[in-house]
């Protein structure tokens, strides 16, 4: 399944938040796609993802828009 998290125009800890209540429903094979505006939230994220079991790519889709896309193997 793959879930989509819309972020743009929030700032931490909104994304941490919302992303937190998908990741604990997450099965092998999920994966998420989260949409931001703020370069903080890819430190944050990247950060508490780190140690996870979780495929993590960040890609700056335009100039200050980031997607996040983040993966259960």
């Amino acid at each position: 399944m793959r879930y989509d998290i819309d972020c743009f125009g929030e700032m931490c800890p909104v994304p941490m938040l919302k992303l937190k209540g998908i990741l604990k429903d997450l099965k092998d094979g999920d994966s998420i796609k989260l949409v931001t505006d703020h370069s903080c939230v890819l430190s944050s994220i990247s950060d508490y993802l780190k140690h996870r079991r979780l495929k993590v790519e960040i890609e700056e889709v335009i100039n200050g828009v980031w997607e996040i896309y983040i993966e259960k193997r």
